[in-house]
């Protein structure tokens, strides 16, 4: 399964209560692949492929091949993807 996380720019920022980073970091460890977009910050006006897959301007969000989007809270979404499913979250909205 190849997904997308669309991201902050700032990956440089390995912190454990940084959203963007925690979810990154349950994918490395999961063995899930993913391709990372970063988009703009800080204005979330300007986010556009994440308004629109998702409703909301917040990220971190996950884009699936299909075209459909995941977006929760960053704790819960690592869990799902800790857990093992990430896929369950596949065609389902926002």
């Amino acid at each position: 399964m190849a997904v997308k996380l669309h991201r902050c720019p700032n990956i440089w920022i390995k912190l454990g209560g940084h959203p963007c980073w925690r979810v990154q970091k349950a994918l490395d460890e999961s063995g899930v692949e993913y391709e990372v977009v970063t988009g703009p910050w800080p204005s979330r006006k300007k986010r556009a492929a994440v308004i629109g897959g998702t409703g909301q301007n917040a990220y971190p969000a996950i884009q699936f091949d299909d075209g459909t989007w995941y977006r929760e809270e960053s704790k819960e979404m690592e869990r799902t993807i800790r857990d093992g499913r990430l896929e369950e979250k596949r065609g389902a909205t926002a």
